[in-house]
């Protein structure tokens, strides 16, 4: 058996460095092997060992050195750590969460209200998932979600895709069924990502121009009141305008909507408009509201005459689904962030292996790539 990976646990509640330790060592593949009441002892452990923790567990509000105090310190000191943040503020305080994701948190748990709740299976079960993501052990895809052999499926590879997921240093021939078309058509961009995805999303809206020649709709895997905070802050960073999606949106040329957490985002076609529905009552897919699948079905019965399909770091396959059934009947381009470049190489490794992908590119390569496919206006 391969030994138990080595796991840093920071909180200054003793009753949840207990509760979250008793939670950990209870997966044999994991171990707790140190424990730091605030964000200055984890420092001084991590500094002395930076290669010890496979993973650190933190919490936000802590005296001496706080949780985004200490990623900074590690940012300064240029040490990557795989930190997942454990925080009520991480639902009271959605821009404190940001703010973690942009300073290179793995990911966010949202711990419950009350002890008891701490105690559920859920919890539970949320705590070991990203650690065995964060940690390796697991690679993203649950079997359910892991595509047939290429093989089984030759309708479903692109031309070009072969040549896009081996050669990544040279841009691939755009397939011959991909029709160009003019500033006047109706384009979109319509973009999905989970773990990982708010920090790799600060590598690619900014590097937008506000002249795109198309709007896009984003989905991020995020709970309820975490997407707002997100979307304010790419604004703040960005050109092109970014903001949370609301009902009834209208799509505008040079405006990223991001779903919002906890509901279920569409388009749809009002006269002359494309408008964006939010469902909050829509069940989640796959556990998952929003669900990137469920936005691009939404685009297979409309009029739009190219849409650029962009697939990011993430856990699982949301997406591939939905991009499928739109290769079926629109035209589209569809391009995947590549496996050195992301936080967990799941969502575009499920559509790139469904041979659906026209062009796979480093992440600081992925707003080009947009620009270039898309234009300006």
């Amino acid at each position: 058996m391969e030994s138990k990976k080595n796991i840093l646990v920071v909180d200054d509640s003793a009753l949840m460095r207990r509760l979250i330790s008793d939670i950990i060592n209870s997966d044999e593949r994991f171990q707790v092997s140190d424990l730091a009441m605030n964000g200055l002892e984890a420092f001084d452990l991590v500094t002395r060992d930076p290669k010890k923790y496979e993973a650190i567990l933190l919490d936000i509000n802590m005296p001496k050195m706080n949780g985004i105090q200490f990623l900074e310190q590690l940012n300064k000191m240029k040490i990557r750590q795989k930190i997942i943040v454990v925080s009520t503020l991480a639902k009271e305080g959605a821009v404190e969460t940001v703010r973690c994701l942009e300073l290179g948190a793995f990911d966010f748990v949202t711990k419950p209200d009350s002890y008891m709740e701490a105690r559920n299976e859920r919890f539970k079960q949320r705590i070991l998932s990203t650690v065995g993501v964060a940690t390796g052990v697991d690679i993203g895809i649950p079997p359910k979600e892991k595509p047939e052999p290429s093989s089984a499926r030759p309708s479903l590879i692109k031309p070009s895709a072969t040549r896009a997921l081996y050669d990544i240093t040279s841009a691939p021939t755009k397939r011959a069924t991909h029709k160009s078309v003019g500033s006047g058509a109706k384009k979109l961009v319509a973009l999905a990502c989970s773990t990982g995805g708010p920090k790799a999303l600060q590598s690619v809206i900014p590097k937008l121009p506000a002249e795109l020649d198309a709007p896009m709709i984003l989905v991020q895997h995020m709970p309820v009141g975490f997407t707002k905070s997100l979307a304010d802050r790419l604004n703040e960073m960005s050109a092109i305008n970014v903001k949370e999606a609301a009902e009834g949106d209208v799509l505008r040329k040079g405006t990223v909507y991001i779903a919002q957490g906890g509901s279920q985002m569409r388009v749809v076609r009002r006269g002359g408009d494309y408008v964006i529905t939010e469902n909050a009552n829509e069940p989640a897919r796959g556990g998952l509201r929003p669900c990137a699948d469920i936005m691009y079905e939404s685009l297979v019965d409309l009029d739009f005459e190219d849409i650029t399909c962009v697939v990011l770091t993430g856990m699982g396959g949301d997406g591939t689904l939905g991009i499928k059934q739109l290769n079926n009947k629109k035209n589209i381009y569809v391009i995947a962030q590549n496996e050195a470049t992301c936080t967990v190489y799941g969502m575009p490794r499920v559509v790139a292996e469904a041979g659906l992908v026209d062009e796979v590119v480093p992440l600081d390569a992925v707003a080009d790539a947009i620009t270039k496919n898309v234009g300006v206006h």
